[in-house]
């Protein structure tokens, strides 16, 4: 029977139904709420609506205004959405959700074929469940889809990848007449294919992963010979044919221009300089033009890649002993067990060596997230086997126990122990405060895509009760009734309970982010000006956003109309401005001023309410619209 017959055949409805469930509720249930973020949720949404509207789809446009930062699949994606179910926020979200339940399954099928052969004790898929499900109730898989981002993406075009790669190589040995492979050139296409929709999802990095594994993996397990028989150059030239196509329509159209001097930026330059050299080759190296994202520390960019994996990191420790001992041969193991340790470690360490040696951010680890996550799925698989069956069992057994009873169990109580705190001690907040008014400000923080989590106050917290107790209750399951399960050893109950425990506390976490979202997000304010443009029409109105685009993005969504921009000529449009065609959305104090005292309505969104009313005051009459999330919409009429 071959390895792929023997993978289906372990696949269990019962865990398919299971991780559908989890996704269901997870995904979907936050596919409505809360609207859309500022900066790059609406950013990329937005240039997927443009694209929709120009039936350009080759060059990105935002706000009239070409954007060259990234590769088009995930707009491409998002525009098909929109086209099929309107420009809605959620249409543009659906992709993605379903990209994360092809990401669970995936992850669910390698975890079938790296687990196939470890004991004849028990099935590969609860293995296999239980690192899907660590994927999916896991802290940062969830946070990070929160938001219209491609690193999930990634993360998939890297398990799929991966799992081609070793299909290929299983049908790549001798064939006798008694073991008969089928031919190996399916995988090999499919991983080529892969690889062309990894680079056009994030840019040459989609390369590096894959390959490097593939050149690594192969003479690490001696079979650096068989390269030549994995269709080398079929592969090669589907690549090609997916890939090239949009490179070389985007660099056509956009060729260099003069660009200014005195900014840093060559004498001449189009869409190849910006996006090959400055996105990727400057970036790697810390010196992008412009210089608009943070850059987490190396060994807090390597905590993050553990607290994204919580709880489920809590084994992570029991099973990198077991990954030691498998690859360093202190006890007798198959080759297929050697060779699949091997590959998580290989893995997980291309994904986060290369940005320990690179610019980073928090979130640049969640390629590595399956590979963590496979290696608790199969650490746990090993510990619910019974005492006889082999040491390596036994120790699995014993440690996962022990870290849940030291780790886990004192952190999830904690926690739970602060969020009942908060419950029941949260000052109540004077009449008419707004989440807004309660939270401190820390803008040093805001390059982080998490920042604003450091503006929450005590005061604040008291505007997060149902979050907080639903979060309370979440943690107690996944600690202490997990583990009193484990413990009587019914480990099955014990994760299922763990996985159960993490869905209510993420979906309490979404609550928290509809609260939070008029802090992040404008859509409140979109809806006040079309409010206002639908009560009195006016032709010509001019919507201004008082900074650069992203601290207001969503009104581009929301709203469908073009905004100005006072001061905001940095940043993500700032080298497209360049380009002969820009609209004349940027605007001065100077320009501003005569605009207000004009024939044009205008509305402007600003963070300053009273010192921008003081100010336009002398040029015109000036009113409040409205106000959410500590911004405000002014207008002149």
């Amino acid at each position: 029977m071959t390895n792929e017959r023997t993978s289906s055949a372990c696949i269990k409805v019962r865990s398919i139904a299971i991780l559908g469930l989890v996704w269901f509720i997870l995904q979907i249930g936050g596919l409505f709420s809360p609207g859309l973020l500022d900066d790059v949720d609406s950013i990329y949404i937005e240039i997927a609506r443009e694209m929709l509207h120009r039936h350009d789809y080759v060059t990105p446009y935002i706000d009239g205004i070409r954007f060259f930062d990234k590769p088009p699949l995930l707009y491409w994606l998002a525009a098909g959405s929109m086209h099929l179910f309107g420009e809605h926020d959620w249409a543009a979200r659906l992709p993605l959700a379903l990209a994360v339940l092809a990401l669970f399954l995936t992850v669910y099928a390698l975890g079938l074929r790296l687990f196939r052969r470890s004991s004849p004790a028990s099935s590969p898929d609860r293995a296999a469940l239980y690192s899907a499900l660590a994927l999916a109730t896991a802290i940062g898989p969830y946070l990070y889809t929160r938001f219209f981002i491609p690193d999930i993406l990634i993360a998939l075009w890297m398990t799929l990848s991966v799992h081609f790669f070793l299909i290929a190589l299983d049908r790549t040995g001798p064939r006798t007449h008694l073991h008969p492979h089928p031919s190996n050139l399916l995988p090999c296409l499919a991983f080529a294919a892969t690889l062309a929709l990894n680079l056009l999802t994030k840019g040459l990095i989609g390369l590096v992963f894959p390959l490097a594994f593939v050149f690594l993996y192969l003479p690490l397990t001696r079979q650096l010979s068989l390269l030549p028989r994995l269709h080398p150059i079929a592969s090669t030239a589907l690549f090609a044919v997916i890939a090239l196509p949009w490179h070389i329509l985007v660099a056509i159209r956009n060729p260099p221009i003069t660009l200014p001097s005195g900014l840093g930026l060559p004498p001449h330059a189009g869409w190849t300089w910006f996006y090959l050299y400055n996105e990727h080759f400057a970036r790697f190296l810390g010196k992008r033009i412009p210089h608009d994202y943070g850059q987490t520390p190396i060994w807090l960019f390597w905590l993050y890649a553990v607290i994204w994996i919580m709880p489920w990191a809590t084994f992570l420790p029991a099973a990198l002993v077991n990954l030691r001992r498998q690859l360093g041969h202190h006890l007798p193991v198959t080759v297929h067990e050697r060779e699949s340790a091997l590959t998580l470690t290989l893995w997980t360490l291309l994904v986060l060596g290369f940005f320990t040696i690179s610019s980073r951010q928090e979130y640049y680890s969640i390629p590595a997230l399956p590979a963590l996550a496979l290696m608790t799925g199969g650490l746990l698989a090993r510990a619910e086997r019974t005492p006889s069956t082999a040491p390596l069992d036994q120790t699995s057994n014993r440690l996962a126990l022990l870290w849940h009873r030291w780790f886990l169990l004192p952190l999830a109580s904690a926690a739970a122990i602060i969020c009942a705190f908060y419950v029941v001690a949260a000052p109540s907040p004077v009449r008419g405060a707004t989440l807004s008014s309660l939270l401190a400000s820390n803008p040093t923080f805001y390059n982080l895509s998490l920042g604003h989590l450091f503006d929450l106050t005590g005061a604040a917290m008291s505007l997060f009760r149902l979050p907080l107790a639903v979060t309370a209750a979440g943690m107690t399951a996944t600690g202490l009734i997990s583990y009193l399960l484990r413990r009587s050893s019914r480990t099955y109950a014990a994760n299922l309970t763990l996985a159960a425990g993490m869905v209510v506390v993420l979906l309490a976490a979404h609550q928290g982010l509809v609260r939070f979202n008029p802090i992040l997000g404008s859509q409140d304010l979109a809806d006040a000006i079309l409010k206002a443009q639908q009560t009195v029409p006016r032709p010509n109105d001019i919507i201004l956003i008082d900074g650069e685009l992203t601290t207001a993005s969503t009104l581009l969504f929301y709203t469908r109309q073009p905004v100005h921009l006072i001061n905001g000529r940095v940043n993500g449009p700032w080298f497209g401005s360049f380009w002969p065609d820009t609209p004349p959305i940027f605007e001065s104090e100077q320009t501003l001023q005569t605009l207000w005292h004009g024939p044009h309505r205008l509305f402007l969104l600003t963070y300053d309410t009273n010192i921008r009313a003081a100010e336009l005051a002398a040029f015109g009459p000036v009113r409040v619209l409205a106000s959410s999330g500590g911004k405000s919409i002014l207008t002149n009429h």
